[in-house]
């Protein structure tokens, strides 16, 4: 059992991608998008922009639904601590990523986690919650989200604060998920997700219930996207889990 720890260990320490300095950076988004038109790269890149529009909208939902039995002024700091700290965990995860993607089994488990994600949006987009939370009038289409509002100021920061961690980290990881043979792409994507929640969650939240075709093509992607990377989660031959699962149920 130690030695199959140490290896796994080892595994993730040499097999994990580098996207290198400011060159390789932009080397890599200039490749991905000069072949664009490819089918590979065009899917990836497709997927990417609805993951990034969905889950910001989503985060923006959260964050007002927890905030939304405050007094006023206690609601907007809430909101804008959900804000600053979603834009700084996407940051922190965006640039740990390249380590992430090399720890064995994390792929594996970052799909069933947006598997989650995805149940916990069919169910926002399916079923009507609209007497469960007042909603913040900062956020438009918080109302319907199903999530009861904090009771204190401390309460809802804390909240909130788990919220981002949570979002932030399926965010990115699903961006890499969807487009990790495309380091190009990739870094553009987490760029996107950050500038989104920054300037744009709110707009998009408001669009997401408004049309609610955006968020149902939104969880279709994010559903194919964590079955591809259970897959390859499962399979990669040098950080798939079940290579190293394999050898503990055959004996």
């Amino acid at each position: 059992m130690l030695d199959l720890i140490t290896l796994a260990s080892h595994v993730a320490a040499t097999t994990a991608p580098s996207l290198g300095g400011p060159a390789e950076i932009w080397a890599a988004i200039v490749k991905d998008f000069s072949n664009i038109t490819s089918p590979s790269a065009f899917s990836a890149f497709l997927q990417v922009l609805m993951i990034d529009i969905v889950l910001a909208g989503d985060n923006a939902i959260v964050v007002g639904a927890l905030a939304a039995g405050l007094p006023a002024d206690q609601r907007k700091k809430v909101i804008a601590i959900g804000v600053i700290a979603a834009l700084v965990l996407r940051i922190v995860f965006a640039l740990m990523v390249t380590w992430l993607l090399g720890i064995v089994g994390l792929i594996f488990a970052g799909g069933v986690l947006l598997l989650w994600v995805a149940w916990r949006m069919y169910r926002d987009i399916a079923v009507d919650h609209a007497t469960d939370s007042p909603g913040s009038p900062e956020i438009e289409g918080d109302e319907d989200s199903g999530i009861k509002p904090a009771k204190s100021f401390v309460g809802a920061a804390w909240a909130v604060a788990l919220a981002d961690v949570s979002m932030s980290l399926d965010n990115v990881l699903a961006v890499a998920g969807a487009a990790k043979d495309h380091p190009g792409i990739l870094i553009v994507g987490l760029i996107f997700a950050v500038a989104l929640m920054g300037v744009a969650a709110n707009i998009i939240a408001k669009y997401i219930e408004r049309y609610k075709w955006i968020a149902w093509i939104g969880l279709a992607v994010i559903v194919y996207v964590a079955i591809k990377m259970i897959y390859d989660g499962w399979v990669d031959p040098q950080l798939g889990l079940g290579k190293f699962v394999a050898p503990l149920i055959g004996g």
